[in-house]
């Protein structure tokens, strides 16, 4: 069994709105030496699936500066403290980002988002028979379009590139096995 690393320092080297940036040097116990390492410290996110009464997923378009594109994306996003638990905030980006709600969420499974970078963890739910009650209200910072999506053609529009987020394939994976279990 390898042995873990020892972190000889942590140094912080940056505050910013949606994570805090931490130089760590650490020691590889199997070569003894010193290596630097930089984790991107953020709170839990949250995805979810909503799925409305006639099998059609609500998703988003949205724009995401670190590719200069618009992404087709499930509803997700960061657990506010005052959310209280990650259900609590996968409505809350579900009413949000598209104006949909549910009264039946389900969580089907938690993935680490990128755990040679970050050390946070990204809960995947879904929301059954989802209706629409609202306006989307997307923060300021978000630029996004309400689509609805038959649910049996999400594996063709993931073939084509078309869903190409790495968390949202990981969410239709858990859905996936989620799909099996109720067979």
């Amino acid at each position: 069994m390898p042995k873990p690393w020892s972190v000889i320092e942590s140094v912080s080297e940056g505050d910013y709105r949606v994570f805090h940036l931490r130089r760590d040097r650490a020691l590889n116990p199997r070569t003894g030496t010193a290596h630097d390492f930089f984790v991107l410290e953020s709170p839990d996110w949250v995805n979810v699936i909503p799925v409305t009464p006639d099998r059609k997923v609500v998703m988003v378009r949205q724009y995401r500066h670190g590719i200069k594109e618009y992404t087709l994306e499930i509803p997700g996003g960061i657990i506010d403290p005052e959310d209280g638990d990650p259900g609590q905030a996968a409505l809350r980006e579900l009413r949000e980002e598209t104006g949909y709600w549910s009264e039946d969420l389900r969580h089907l499974g938690t993935v680490q988002a990128q755990p040679a970078l970050q050390n946070n963890l990204c809960h995947t739910f879904l929301a059954l028979n989802t209706v629409r009650v609202a306006e989307p209200s997307p923060d300021s910072g978000e630029d996004l379009n309400v689509v609805t999506i038959p649910l049996e053609e999400i594996p063709g529009r993931i073939r084509a590139d078309e869903i190409s987020h790495g968390l949202v394939l990981a969410a239709f994976y858990w859905l996936e096995l989620w799909n099996r279990e109720q067979r």
